[in-house]
């Protein structure tokens, strides 16, 4: 999968910019604040509906106007295709596909397949558990509309029930109505519990052996998800807690609770492992979604690399960018250009300054 050509009006910094991307390697460097990772907030967010830097769509129009567009023209192992994104400061954003519009953000994911690196991801394993919910959160719901579908009933479930455990507080005589909810919250929860168990174990293979490449097989990885909750005892645990759910007005079981943990040689990585081994991990996991994302949709993803290179060492820069062969990558970077450029000869390198993209080979 590749994009082709990019096209942006009024996106944060950027005014309008058109642009043809290379089918491999395209570094974007320049100084900071200039909208290197703006490029890559427009890619991002045509491919999962959302921003992964903010939740608020107002922030993504640039200052003093009133909408903004992106388009991609994209092609992949089996078509071609367009994605057409409208952001409007008083209306829902817009998505079309080939001219049709989406009815549902859903129906976006699975179409332009992105992995995205940046900074922030260092904290996948010492941040906190809600850092980690969200990697398996996204990643599964590129691979599987009947997982995003299951998540999103699941959270409307879990709203529905803590307005009533707030209305309980003012009127006992609705408590008996949480077992409809609960029902609803066991169901969705225990499919979703099962999904991110097949995932985590297929993730585990593929960044397991990507970490061993790393440390020269001196080191072994080991992640695993620890549910809240299961099939057996989910009910009984919603029940126990149900007299401190209504005190405190929000729902503390399920599988907005879960977590996962990382091992190297059995130590737990996020108290004993040095940063350097939590770096190797998080870059591990990144590079495994990309395979899984191969295995599992048959398609390559784009891969997204904003300023990351500058916050590894020299061999670990050296290992990402032997990995990223015949994958388009968009790669930003301010400190790392010389050694980048050095490495990959035949990518295509643009300047950006003050929103403003110029294409220098």
């Amino acid at each position: 999968m590749h994009i082709n050509n990019v096209l942006i009006y009024n996106f944060r910094n950027i005014e309008k910019l058109s642009l043809e991307l290379n089918n491999g390697i395209n570094i974007f460097y320049g100084n900071n604040a200039q909208g290197k990772t703006s490029f890559l907030e427009a890619i991002y967010i045509c491919g999962t509906g959302r921003s992964h830097r903010t939740n608020y769509d107002r922030e993504l129009i640039k200052f003093n106007e009133s909408d903004a567009h992106i388009k991609l023209d994209v092609s992949d192992e089996f078509s071609d295709f367009k994605i057409d994104l409208h952001m409007n400061i008083n209306k829902k954003k817009g998505i079309a596909i080939d001219s049709v519009p989406l009815k549902k953000l859903g129906e976006l994911f699975g179409h332009l397949l992105l992995v995205i690196f940046s900074p922030e991801d260092l904290e996948l394993v010492k941040g906190s558990p809600m850092i980690r919910r969200r990697y398996i959160d996204m990643e599964l719901c590129q691979i599987s509309s009947i997982y995003y579908y299951k998540l999103q009933q699941y959270y409307k479930v879990l709203k529905q029930r803590n307005n009533l455990l707030k209305s309980i507080v003012k009127n006992k005589d609705l408590i008996d109505s949480l077992d409809v909810w609960d029902y609803q919250l066991i169901e969705y929860g225990i499919d979703i519990v099962k999904l991110r168990m097949e995932f985590i174990e297929n993730i585990q293979l593929l960044a397991g052996n990507i970490y061993r490449d790393i440390t020269n097989g001196n080191e072994e990885l080991k992640i695993l998800y620890k549910p809240s909750v299961n099939e057996n005892n989910y009910e009984s645990k919603l029940l126990k807690n149900r007299d401190r759910d209504i005190i405190l007005g929000s729902t503390n079981i399920g599988i907005h609770k879960d977590e996962m943990m990382f091992y190297v040689n059995g130590f737990d990585l996020r108290s004993y492992g040095s940063q350097g081994q939590q770096r190797s991990c998080a870059l591990s996991m990144k590079l495994a979604e990309v395979e899984l994302i191969k295995q599992v949709k048959n398609r390559t993803p784009i891969l997204l690399l904003d300023d990351i290179l500058s916050e590894l060492d020299k061999n670990r820069q050296e290992f990402v960018l032997q990995k990223i062969d015949k994958i388009q990558t968009i790669i930003t970077t301010t400190g790392s250009y010389d050694i980048i450029s050095q490495r990959l000869k035949n990518s295509f390198v643009f300047y950006v300054e003050n929103g403003n993209i110029t294409f220098e080979n």
